[in-house]
């Protein structure tokens, strides 16, 4: 039997009210916050960030079903951004895997509850080890709450659901309150972005702020280069020649003294002089952009964007010219 055709009104109306309810659910938790930090809800808050702050050993986040799936988030959030950080599956904890439980824990539960069995279950063997537990629960007289070392309430008025039973709204308040957390302890050990790509050497992110200018520039034949005692012709020629839109001008040592471009080119040709045979000294810049190539390709960015150029000379300790870097060569290494 054929399924019936979609109303594509009635998904849409679905669709916004699932979205307004969500978004409801996290002005109610934004609003249990107090800008004086003297809310029940902000002094929790800041200790349960304090002793995650102060734990000498990780974090460890546990729950189970759909909680699960967002303490699974949280964990790999937090070791992100600077705070070790791993999930345990409940269950699991009862057959062994609670060995990973130290005094020096903290355990991050979540259950919208607060009496889901197979947390409860454990609760009695964290205490016993001496782990720190926080709680992030609809349900404050809740077991898990009361246990607690901390609890943070995450209530929601309903969810999502039409049935009001399917977990919606209560994990996205319980997804962005660890957010909130990760977040805060990011901020409070002044995590760096350079930091954050170390945990993501592979994507994206790694290739932008990891690469270093030594691995990107063009070396050797590729290097635009001329001698200072030549005339403006041969530095025409080599930049036409190696196609980076600049040539750099060099001493007899080969340290880089200035840096002829295409706009220096335009320039002259709109002067309207005889420009071919003067000095290469009489049209360059004498104070080239220079890096060197142990600095972040990221690094070199940010140098092109402040003094709003296109190209930037490496040099080594000694100012010798060594490499050359456009901002072509950045945004195919994905820098940019």
């Amino acid at each position: 039997m054929p399924k019936p055709a979609l109303d594509p009104m009635r998904l849409i109306a679905s669709a916004r009210e699932a979205i307004a309810i969500q978004a409801q659910a996290l002005e109610q938790l934004a609003a249990a916050f107090d800008s004086e930090a003297t809310s029940p809800q902000s002094k929790a808050f800041s200790e349960a960030c304090e002793r995650m702050y102060r734990c000498k050993g990780k974090v460890i986040v546990t729950g189970i079903g759909k909680s699960g799936h967002v303490a699974n988030k949280i964990a790999a959030t937090l070791a992100s951004t600077g705070t070790p950080a791993c999930f345990l599956h409940p269950a699991e904890a009862s057959h062994g895997d609670l060995g990973m439980v130290t005094a020096e824990d903290v355990v991050l539960a979540l259950s919208n509850s607060g009496q889901t069995e197979e947390i409860v279950r454990i609760l009695p063997l964290i205490r016993r080890r001496g782990a720190t537990l926080i709680a992030i629960t609809g349900e404050p007289q809740s077991l898990l709450a009361q246990q607690a070392d901390v609890h943070l309430l995450v209530r929601v008025d309903r969810e999502a659901c039409p049935l009001n039973l399917a977990p919606t709204a209560s994990t996205t308040a319980a997804m962005v309150m660890g957010d909130a957390i990760a977040v805060s302890l990011l901020a409070a050990r002044g995590f760096s972005a350079e930091q954050f790509a170390l945990s993501h050497p592979a994507g994206a992110l790694g290739r932008k702020l990891l690469s270093l200018v030594g691995e990107l520039m063009r070396t050797g034949e590729a290097i635009p280069a001329v001698r200072l005692d030549s005339d403006t012709k041969a530095a025409v020629l080599e930049m036409t020649k190696k196609r980076l839109g600049m040539t750099a001008v060099v001493d007899q040592q080969h340290r880089a003294v200035g840096i002829f471009t295409d706009g220096d080119l335009r320039r002259a040709l709109e002067r309207g002089s005889d420009f071919l045979s003067q000095p290469i000294a009489d049209s360059m810049h004498p104070d080239p952009a220079c890096i060197g190539p142990q600095a972040l390709a990221s690094e070199a960015a940010r140098l092109m964007e402040s003094r709003r150029i296109t190209q930037v000379l490496v040099t080594d300790t000694e100012g010798v010219l060594i490499g050359a870097l456009n901002i072509h060569d950045l945004l195919q290494a994905g820098v940019v």
